[in-house]
């Protein structure tokens, strides 16, 4: 690691220790040649996942959208904000654990759909009307359907 103070190339690390929740590493370095002490931080990097949306058009991940999502969904309804935390970090998992570099918005939404299934049939519902674009009443009426038999 290069010295900022002075550029030079040897420094030594004198203490290392977990960061943010356990995803990084702190060290505290110092160099061999000024006796400046710095500190650096090495997280993993990962490569952006790409969601492949409807239109076939592609975008970056972005996991503030499921959040919104699924917020508006349970807006009103007896569901905490852990709980809406903990289905997204989920989702999340499942996601990422697929080790793909591309999904599909219809693979995520399905995804939500089921973990939504599970928290509160209100919030299911009023996702999959929007995430399924319910051209009418009778497909609304066939997934409420669905949630009544179960």
């Amino acid at each position: 690691m290069k010295c900022p103070f002075c550029s030079h190339e040897n420094t030594r690390v004198i203490d290392s220790r977990p960061a943010e929740e356990n995803n990084s590493i702190r060290r505290r370095r110092i160099c061999d040649v000024c006796s400046k002490r710095f500190t650096t931080y090495e997280k993993v990097e990962t490569i952006p996942l790409i969601v492949i949306k409807k239109d076939d058009n592609r975008e970056v991940y972005d996991r503030s959208k499921i959040e919104a999502g699924v917020l508006r969904a349970c807006h009103k309804r007896p569901v905490s904000a852990a709980s809406v935390n903990v289905l997204v970090d989920e989702v999340e998992t499942e996601i990422f654990n697929r080790a793909e570099k591309e999904i599909q918005s219809r693979v995520i939404g399905e995804l939500v759909m089921n973990k939504l299934k599970d928290l509160d049939a209100v919030a299911y519902v009023r996702f999959a009307s929007v995430y399924r674009e319910f051209k009418d009443v009778n497909t609304f009426m066939d997934e409420l359907k669905k949630v009544l038999d179960k």
